[in-house]
């Protein structure tokens, strides 16, 4: 009895410390923007204490007032200005324009880049590993493939942390596109297969004939 009351503890504090735990390093990183101000106007300058917080709320503003600005024609001219400075700089305009691209296909709300799961076979044929459709190959590396099948380009995340994994072309023949949304998947890989969607089932093929791909 006293071993189910302990683990009981234990399923409502861990969630709740790794919440705590995540926030607490997003709100300190987001701090760090108030070291932009000069030392004599930094908060902790004034107030004689560190208050956590106060840089979040600075860097949503700076992000606020950024798309404001560059939201009309001057700002506009400005980041075209910034960008053309940018481009001259060897490694800073490869980093900068591959986070851009990036960001955009993120955020736009356009393509289908990480909008859709899949199961590949990954790292071996007998295995299935969840993955993220990103794109089509291009048009040099489709006639590089050689081949008549059609490929796409898929992200298989590692476990448990889904920021780092692998990119490959696969055969589109051969995924299984899944129901699950993204955010479901990244709970699926975060928890390492333990906290399992409960909405959707989608029954794992066998053997690779009796695979049966969604159309996307």
């Amino acid at each position: 009895m006293l071993k189910k009351y302990f683990i009981t503890g234990l399923l409502i504090w861990i969630p709740l410390a790794i919440t705590v735990w995540v926030l607490a390093m997003i709100v300190r990183l987001m701090d760090q923007s108030l070291l932009l101000l000069p030392q004599t106007i930094q908060p902790e300058t004034l107030l004689g204490m560190y208050i956590p917080g106060i840089g979040v709320l600075l860097t949503l503003l700076v992000v606020f007032i950024t798309g404001l600005v560059t939201a009309n024609i001057i700002g506009q001219r400005l980041l075209r200005f910034w960008e053309g400075v940018l481009a001259r700089i060897p490694v800073v305009k490869s980093l900068y324009y591959s986070a851009k691209q990036i960001s955009e296909t993120l955020f736009s709300g356009n393509g289908e880049a990480f909008r859709k799961v899949l199961l590949v076979r990954y790292p071996h044929p007998q295995a299935w590993s969840v993955a993220f459709l990103t794109s089509t190959p291009t048009a040099e590396i489709a006639t590089a493939q050689n081949d008549e099948d059609e490929y796409v380009g898929v992200f298989i995340p590692t476990a448990p942390s889904p920021v780092n994994g692998f990119f490959f072309f696969v055969k589109k023949s051969e995924t299984v596109e899944l129901a699950m949304s993204v955010d479901e998947a990244l709970k699926y890989i975060i928890s390492m297969g333990v906290v399992a969607p409960s909405s959707h089932e989608t029954p794992l093929p066998h053997t690779a004939s009796q695979l049966m791909p969604r159309q996307f």
